[in-house]
């Protein structure tokens, strides 16, 4: 069984940047891909950003190229998602996922279907 914990969130002006964090319980964290999905309201989950075991390969959603960074901690079983120059349309519950099925595969998914664990999600909301 693997619990994932966001924490970061909150309320940020158009513009400025926020860095969500997820702790992974579980000594096989390190085999797993870690992605970031994220719900609006009325919408459905969507992918944001994706990273391997080792940390060499990402892949992020079109809307946030450029702007989201994700990066993960094997040590401390933690990954990671720094968001710059928010927008509005960046507000929605935020969650963490983990694909325990991935092993050392290069590749990151962007189906939901193929993560495994999710965490409880953390709010961020951006003013215009």
């Amino acid at each position: 069984q693997v619990q994932l914990v966001e924490s970061g969130g909150g309320l940020v002006q158009a513009g400025g940047s926020l860095r969500l964090s997820c702790a992974a319980s579980g000594r096989t964290f390190s085999y797993y891909c870690m992605g970031w999905f994220r719900q609006a309201p009325g919408k459905e989950r969507e992918f944001v950003a994706g990273i391997n075991w080792s940390g060499h390969s990402t892949d992020y959603a079109d809307s946030v190229k450029g702007r989201f960074t994700i990066s993960r901690d094997n040590a401390k079983n933690t990954v990671y998602l720094q968001m710059s120059s928010l927008k509005p349309e960046d507000t929605g519950v935020y969650y963490c996922a983990a694909d325990a099925s991935s092993g050392r595969r290069y590749y990151v998914s962007q189906s939901s279907d193929e993560y495994d664990y999710w965490g409880q999600g953390t709010q961020v909301t951006v003013s215009s």
